[in-house]
């Protein structure tokens, strides 16, 4: 089963929102009902307190109209909105849309659509859950591309250096070893590397190594310690220590987050 999704239930007609609330099955579709509001102003405070993920919600209701309680509530919590109306309100509820309201459901609510439309959402947000995830792995990767070509143009050493790192990250490397290999003084090549990168070699390299790591981590085909040593972490401690550093959390964290936005956990 698919994590489940909080949503929070605002209408002024109690019939209605018992309906909505209890003879639905929301659990089916991947969610739970996390609160029920009789008007616009008791609703904005439930969404404010239980941040849901969508909220279902009346145009006409007392103290707050819904499309006003939308509003304000989207100023402090990100969710998802669906809007009742009648046929009556239509044109109102067309407005609502532009104004970035998911979608609207006509009354008498028909639940087919109901539930086909929540399901949809289930699925964006989902999707989007994962996407961010994997947005946040990117951002955090060095670009090589921009790297190699910076350096080129800039010095043929560090160019040559940055090459060494993308071809030989699982092997045992220096700054050093590369730096004698190219007849210069190590200290030369430091500097100029961090003065280009704005990185210290060793930096630049542990990145590089835990960037390869996350890649090897998301394909689920090794255990971490074989990708400790895929990447050129000799000692697995070490290699816990340096992606913790980079990564924020331990691999072993990071294999189970992956996982659970997999399945829809989270």
């Amino acid at each position: 089963m698919s994590r489940m999704l909080k949503i929070v239930i605002v209408e002024d007609e109690d019939i209605i929102r018992k309906g909505l609330a209890y003879m639905i099955d929301w659990v089916a579709m991947g969610y739970v009902v996390a609160g029920e509001a009789a008007n616009g102003e008791e609703g904005l405070q439930m969404i404010l307190e239980l941040q849901p993920d969508v909220v279902l919600a009346d145009i006409r209701m007392p103290k707050m109209d819904g499309i006003t309680m939308l509003q304000e509530a989207g100023k402090q919590v990100q969710f998802k909105s669906l809007i009742l109306t009648s046929y009556t309100e239509f044109e109102y509820a067309r407005q609502a849309i532009l104004l970035q309201v998911s979608d609207y459901i006509l009354k008498p609510v028909d639940e087919e659509k109901l539930k086909a439309r929540m399901l949809e959402l289930h699925d964006e947000i989902m999707k989007k859950r994962e996407n961010e995830l994997v947005s946040e792995n990117r951002e955090s990767s060095l670009d090589m591309e921009y790297y190699a070509q910076l350096a080129q143009t800039e010095n043929q050493y560090v160019a040559a250096a940055i090459r060494s790192i993308r071809e030989s990250y699982a092997e045992k490397i220096s700054i050093e070893n590369i730096a004698e290999k190219q007849g210069i003084s190590a200290s030369y090549l430091s500097r100029k590397f961090k003065e280009i990168t704005g990185h210290t070699f060793l930096d630049f390299l542990n990145k590089y190594r835990v960037q390869k790591a996350v890649q090897l981590l998301n394909e689920g085909q090794y255990k971490v310690y074989e990708i400790s040593d895929r990447t050129g972490f000799s000692d697995y401690k070490h290699f816990c220590s340096v992606f913790k550093k980079y990564a924020l959390m331990s691999p072993t964290s990071f294999v189970k987050q992956v996982s659970e936005v997999k399945n829809g956990k989270i």
